[in-house]
């Protein structure tokens, strides 16, 4: 990997406010670390590290450090960079000093090249799996990126890492086993019915085509309960009105006395 300058400058104002202090004068708060040395805060010019991320094919950046205008640089890994959640303005830079006969460990992009034989002709689906692979190297020796010819993987067939070919000075750690791309074998009609139905025994629920038939149905049965409550309803109003007039039938006049 080549690296790229980068300058900084000593920062002393520390904590919140100082790091606020930074930000207002389009600097970015900073600190690189390393085995050998301690600590030490650092601030660098918002647009410079700004430009050098946006123009930078990899998460991982190897930069010449010059601190101050020191015409010794001091080699180092941008190891973490904080965005803004909303602007994605840079908050803070994390830089990891390295010697350049010292082998570092980072993580790596995967990328795919070319369209797999499965895919091509068989109708498959190429499955990205690992999209970042660890490597160790020395600093020049750190790829900006991995490429993998999937040309040749045919269906249900899988790349792993230990088929990976690293590039020169490069090791690929991992487990060997693990697969990095595959080439799924497209599902028939009836496959596609038993997963769904799988699924749906696993979440515990019915096909929402049932639901929708079953709540139509109770739907359907409420008016007819209810008719039947108000047809009761009704009989419960008649009949008090039948005993009424029975009551009324039954009574007689008193029988006149014969004279």
């Amino acid at each position: 990997m080549k690296s790229v300058s980068l300058s900084a400058f000593e920062r002393s104002a520390t904590r919140r406010k100082g790091a606020l202090s930074t930000r207002a004068n389009d600097r970015v708060p900073a600190v690189i670390y390393g085995s050998q040395n301690k600590p030490e805060t650092l601030e660098i010019a918002l647009k410079e590290i700004e430009n050098l991320i946006h123009h930078s094919v990899s998460e991982t950046i190897l930069v010449d450090l010059s601190i101050g205008g020191a015409k010794n640089t001091r080699m180092a890994l941008v190891k973490d960079v904080q965005h803004h959640a909303l602007t994605q303005k840079v908050l803070h830079v994390d830089l990891h000093e390295v010697r350049p006969d010292e082998k570092v460990t980072v993580m790596a992009p995967v990328e795919s090249i070319g369209e797999p034989v499965g895919v091509k002709t068989g109708g498959g689906t190429l499955e990205h799996v690992l999209f970042k692979l660890k490597v160790r190297a020395l600093p020049k020796d750190l790829p900006e990126m991995i490429q993998v010819d999937v040309s040749n993987l045919d269906l249900g067939k899988s790349i792993h890492i230990g088929e990976l070919q690293a590039p020169p000075g490069v090791e690929i750690l991992g487990d060997k086993k693990i697969p990095v791309f595959s080439v799924a074998i497209p599902l028939t009609e009836e496959q596609e019915a038993a997963a769904l139905a799988e699924a749906t025994a696993a979440a515990g629920g019915e096909p929402e085509m049932l639901k929708e038939k079953k709540e139509e149905g109770a739907a359907g049965a409420a008016p007819a309960a209810g008719e039947k409550a108000k047809g009761g309803e009704k009989g419960a109003a008649a009949a008090p009105a039948a005993a009424g007039d029975k009551a009324a039938a039954g009574e007689k006049k008193p029988a006149e006395k014969k004279k």
